[in-house]
This record gives structure tokens, C-alpha cells and sequence, in this order.
């Protein structure tokens, strides 16, 4: 069984209490990248995270993405979020609705202490120099995509066909898993966080969360 080397209590809460120690990374904001294949349970950790960080604002990809740029978002990602909280502002973001195939009305994003940033692609190049934490969810690409199909449904075949072309050639293009500084895996009694491979060795060695709901997101 692992063990954690930092502060007794919750698990998950400590890495929170690392996490609001980091120095700002974006403006006042940590912005901590959650990343990792479709299908590997970012949404589902991502939440827990941020309820453990007193409820902190989750930026969702699938929110800034759309059926024509999968991943070709980053414009609109810097432009509506990401310099505005560089400048201690809140950030104002059009959410892509994926049954209307249209962007929704305007949504806030507040320059809390910490900023939670979901989904794949979100440790890629051009977004690590404002990430203050990159968590990868670690979950071989077929197993993560078999449970995101399992989930999705036949109707959306078609979509995953295209999903997985496209994110095998962003992954081979801009990796983010050589740059995490944590991985994340799913257990049966809940998450083990270990150090990634730009981890600092001797810190955060072991962080067991043990009490969560599956991961399936």
C-alpha cells in the first residue's frame, strides 16, 4: 500500500494545500493543467480537485473546442482566457455547444488563486509557460478511448473515428505526458498521484487519495 510523505489528513487536500503554495503562474493565477487521453477520467478528478481547493474554477476544453477545431483552439483560448487573467481580470469565454454545433452564450471565469484547466491539450506547448502544475491521467490511449466509446455510445462512432486520428497526431506532435509534473491513476479504492517525468525528485513522492468515486470521464 503507498503512503503519503505529506501532511496527515485527506490526501487530495494536501495536494491541494501543495498546490495554493505554488507561486502564481498566470497573473495571481495557479493555473493547473489537468491532461491526458480521451476517456481517462480528467473531468471526474478535475472535480474533485477543485472541491478540494474550496471550489475552485474548472475550465472544461470541450467548452473551447468544436467539431471543426478539435484542437486548433489556442487562439481563442489565450485571447478569451488566458491574458485576461494574466492581467488579474476575470475572463470571459464562449462555451461551444456540441448538439447545436454553435458557441453559447458568455461565461465568467474568475482570477481565483487557483485556475483548473481540464482536458486534452491542456499541457500543450504553447500553454506550459502559464501552468503552474500539469497533472497527466495516466491510462494507456485504448483503454481510455474503449471506456470514452463505452460511454458515448453507438451514435457517436463516427465522432470518435475522427477523435482518434486526431489526437494521435497531437499527442505525436506536442506530447504533454514528458512534461507533467504529477500522473494520476485510478485505483479501486480511488486515485494514486505519483511524481511525473518533470517531477522534482524527494517531492510530493507519494499522494494517495483512497476515498473517491471511479473515474470515468
Amino acid at each position: 500500500m503507498l503512503t503519503s510523505d505529506l501532511t496527515p489528513g485527506h490526501p487530495i487536500d494536501a495536494l491541494a494545500a501543495r498546490l495554493r503554495r505554488l507561486p502564481p503562474s498566470c497573473g495571481p493565477v495557479r493555473l493547473v493543467g489537468v491532461d491526458g487521453h480521451a476517456g481517462s477520467g480528467k473531468t471526474t478528478f478535475a472535480g474533485e480537485l477543485a472541491a478540494a481547493l474550496g471550489g475552485a474554477p474548472v475550465l472544461h476544453l470541450d467548452d473551447v473546442a468544436t467539431h471543426e477545431e478539435l484542437f486548433a483552439w489556442t487562439g481563442r483560448l489565450l485571447s478569451q482566457v488566458i491574458e485576461p487573467l494574466r492581467r488579474g481580470e476575470s475572463a470571459r469565454y464562449t462555451p461551444y455547444d456540441w448538439s447545436s454545433r454553435e458557441f453559447g452564450p458568455v461565461r465568467e471565469l474568475p482570477a481565483a488563486p487557483v485556475v483548473v484547466l481540464e482536458g486534452v491539450g491542456a499541457g500543450r506547448r504553447v500553454l506550459r509557460p502559464w501552468l503552474a502544475r500539469l497533472l497527466w491521467m495516466e491510462l494507456p490511449h485504448d483503454e481510455a478511448w474503449a471506456r470514452g466509446m463505452r460511454r458515448d455510445g453507438a451514435a457517436q462512432s463516427d465522432f470518435w473515428a475522427g477523435w482518434v486520428r486526431a489526437e494521435r497526431r497531437h499527442f505525436a506532435e506536442d506530447p504533454s505526458r514528458p512534461f507533467a509534473h504529477h500522473v494520476v491513476r485510478q485505483s479501486s479504492e480511488g486515485y494514486e498521484v505519483l511524481p511525473g517525468p518533470a517531477g522534482t525528485p524527494g517531492e510530493d513522492r507519494f499522494i494517495t487519495h483512497r476515498d473517491g468515486p471511479s473515474a470515468v470521464c
